[in-house]
C-alpha cells in the first residue's frame, strides 16, 4: 500500500483542518539533562525554513535536519561528481514538472516513439522508465486479496479475515462522520445559495429549524479552525480516503487487475504495462512526484523546495504502486528493471503487512545486491514496532539474519527536536529500522507544476536516497553496502527519551532503530572521504 500519512478523526473538530503552513506547536519542555545538551527550538519555524527544514543543521538551527546546506557550503563546492541514476518505484511521476523535467532519466539505448524495443530489454519505448500498472490505478489491500481467495486453513487467512473486519468496523464511524460533515456543508450551501460561504455567513444565520441549526453549529466549529479553501481541500482528501477504502481497498468483489490484463500469480509473464510513467491521470502521480522532488528538485531556484541531490541525479520513473497494496510481482520486476537499466539507488516508499510472494521480492533485492545497488525503503506509518509486526519488503525473513546487505530502512522524524522528535505515525524497530530521517511536513513537487507539504516515512526514505546518491556520486568507488554503513555510522547519535508508538509511550531513541541515529549528510561525506582514502 502506498505509504501515506493516515488521517485520524475523533469527533467533529478532530479533522483539525489546520493548513500545511499554519501555526506550529512549540517544543514541550523537557529535563535539560535528557536532551544531549542540544538547545530546543521554542519558536515556530518561519515558512521559508519549514519548507526546507530537512536541509538544516541540528546544532546551528536547532532543527533535526540532515545538514544538507552545510555539506554543500563546506564540502562539495568545486568538486565534480559522477551522475547517479536513482529509480523511484512509486505511483508514477509527473516527468513534465517544471522542477523535475531536467533531472528525468532518458534511456540512451531507446528511440522515442518508434514502437520498437530498441535495447531488447523487453519493454517497448521505455524512454523514462516503465509503468507496470498500465492504465490501472485502484487496488485492494493484500489482506483483502487473501480473504477473497478463500479459506485455505492457514493462519495467514485467519489473520487477514480478522484484520479486514477490524478495518471495516473502524471505517464505518469515519464514514458516518464524513457524511455528517458533508451533509452539514450541503445544507448551509443550499440555505445561503452560496457555494463559497464564509464563517461570517454561517454565524449570521438566524433559524429555529433544528436540523439547520445543527448544520450551522458543525460548520461554525470547523470554519473557526480553517479557511474555506482548507476545508474543501482536506475534505476532498478525506472523502477520497474513506470511499477508496470502501470501494476498492477493502472490497473483496473489486478487481483492479482486470484493466491491466495480467495475472499477478504468474511470474513467468514479465513484459506487461506501458511506457506512460506518469500514469493514466497526473493527479494520481502526486505521491511519486513528491518523492522524486525530495531527491531532485532544482536547488535555489525559488520554486518549491530544494532537492537533496539535484546536480548529481537522474530520476528513473518506475510505476508499480497503486492506490491500494502493491503486488509482489510488480515490485520484484520493478526492482529488476531498475537494476538492469543502470540505477545505483532505488527508493521504495511503499510497504504492506502481508506479502504472499515475498520470495519474489527477496530474490529481486538480492539481485540488486549482486549488482551493487542500494535499496532505500520506508519503514511504514502504523506507529508500530516492525520487529513484532512486519512491514514488507524487509531485509530479514522472520527471525533469520539479514539475507541482503543493501537494504536501508528509514523511520520518520518530526521537525521538533526533543520529546516529539519521532513522527507520531512512524514505525520503529531496533532490528528492522536502520535509521531516522525527516518525514513530517516535507515540501516538494506535486503534479501540474504545483508544490505541497506531505508527510510519512514515504518522505523520509527519499531524503536518505538523496544522501546515498550524493555519496555515490562523489565517492563512486564505495559499494552499496558500504554506503549503507556510512549513512548509519555517521548519523547524529540521539540519546534522549522520546514519544513513540500507538500508545505514545516514552522510549529511548537509541532503542528505536539499529543505529540509534538520525541521518547527517555532512558527517556521511566526511566518513565517505575517510573510507575512500583507506581503500585507495
Amino acid at each position: 500500500m502506498r505509504i501515506l500519512n493516515r488521517i485520524y478523526l475523533s469527533g467533529i473538530l478532530a479533522i483539525s483542518l489546520v493548513s500545511c503552513g499554519g501555526a506550529q506547536k512549540a517544543i514541550m519542555s523537557t529535563n535539560p539533562a535528557n536532551i544531549d545538551s542540544r538547545p530546543l527550538k521554542t519558536t515556530k519555524l518561519a515558512d521559508k525554513d519549514l519548507q526546507r527544514w530537512s536541509h538544516l543543521d541540528l546544532v546551528k538551527d536547532t532543527v533535526p535536519g540532515m545538514s544538507v546546506d552545510k555539506a554543500y557550503t563546506e564540502l562539495l563546492k568545486g568538486k565534480k561528481p559522477s551522475k547517479i541514476i536513482v529509480a523511484v518505484v512509486d505511483s508514477g511521476i509527473d516527468i513534465e514538472h517544471e522542477d523535475l523535467k531536467s533531472s528525468i532519466w532518458k534511456n540512451p539505448k531507446e528511440i522515442a516513439g518508434n514502437k520498437k524495443d530498441d535495447d531488447n530489454n523487453g519493454y517497448i519505448d521505455d524512454i523514462n522508465g516503465w509503468n507496470f500498472l498500465g492504465d490501472s490505478n485502484n487496488e485492494q489491500l493484500e489482506m483483502t486479496r487473501i480473504v477473497k481467495k478463500g479459506n485455505d486453513g492457514s493462519e495467514q487467512y485467519k489473520n487477514a479475515v480478522a484484520e479486514l473486519e477490524k478495518n471495516k468496523a473502524e471505517l464505518e464511524p469515519q464514514k458516518q462522520q464524513l457524511d455528517m460533515i458533508l451533509g452539514a456543508d450541503d445544507a448551509i450551501k443550499k440555505y445561503l445559495k452560496n457555494e463559497k460561504y464564509t464563517l461570517a455567513d454561517v454565524k449570521a444565520i438566524k433559524t429555529t429549524d433544528q436540523s439547520l441549526g445543527q448544520s450551522q453549529s458543525i460548520m461554525t466549529q470547523i470554519l473557526s479552525g480553517a479557511t474555506r479553501e482548507e476545508f474543501n481541500s482536506q475534505m476532498e482528501e478525506y472523502k477520497n480516503f474513506v470511499y477508496d477504502q470502501l470501494n476498492y481497498n477493502l472490497n473483496t468483489e473489486f478487481d483492479g487487475r482486470i484493466v491491466l490484463g495480467d495475472n499477478p500469480e504468474d511470474f513467468s509473464k514479465k513484459n506487461y504495462g506501458n511506457n506512460n510513467v506518469i500514469g493514466p491521470k497526473k493527479e494520481g502521480a502526486k505521491h511519486g512526484t513528491h518523492v522524486a522532488g525530495i531527491i531532485a528538485q532544482i536547488r535555489n531556484n525559488k520554486k518549491g523546495g530544494d532537492g537533496v541531490a539535484t546536480d548529481v541525479v537522474q530520476i528513473m520513473a518506475v510505476r508499480a504502486v497503486p492506490n491500494g497494496d502493491e503486488y509482489d510481482k510488480d515490485i520484484a520486476l520493478a526492482i529488476r528493471y531498475a537494476v538492469d537499466n543502470g540505477a545505483k539507488v532505488i527508493n521504495g516508499s511503499f510497504g504492506k503487512s502481508y506479502s504472499p510472494h515475498k520470495d519474489w521480492v527477496f530474490d529481486a533485492i538480492k539481485y540488486a545486491a549482486s549488482k551493487d545497488v542500494l535499496f532505500v525503503h520506508a519503514a511504514g506509518n502504523s506507529s508500530e514496532d516492525i520487529d513484532q509486526a512486519p512491514n514488507f519488503p524487509n531485509d530479514a525473513d522472520g527471525a533469520n539474519p539479514e539475507y541482503a546487505n543493501n537494504v536501508l530502512t528509514v523511520g520518520a522524524l518530526n521537525f521538533e527536536y526533543g520529546f516529539n522528535v519521532i513522527a507520531e505515525f512512524s514505525n520503529y524497530g531496533k532490528e528492522n529500522v536502520d535509521i531516522f530521517a525527516p518525514g513530517t511536513k516535507i515540501y516538494s513537487s506535486t503534479p501540474n507544476n504545483t508544490y505541497s507539504y506531505m508527510e510519512g516515512t514515504s518522505m523520509a526514505s527519499p531524503n536518505v536516497a538523496g544522501v546515498a546518491a550524493l555519496i555515490r556520486a562523489y565517492y563512486p568507488s564505495l559499494k552499496a553496502y558500504e554506503v549503507k554503513q556510512i549513512i548509519m555510522e555517521s548519523g547524529t547519535q540521539i540519546k534522549i527519551s522520546v514519544k513513540a508508538g500507538i500508545k505514545k509511550e516514552e522510549k529511548n531513541f537509541s532503542d528505536l532503530s539499529k543505529s540509534g541515529r538520525i541521518v547527517n549528510l555532512y558527517n556521511a561525506l566526511l566518513l565517505a572521504k575517510k573510507n575512500t582514502a583507506i581503500k585507495d
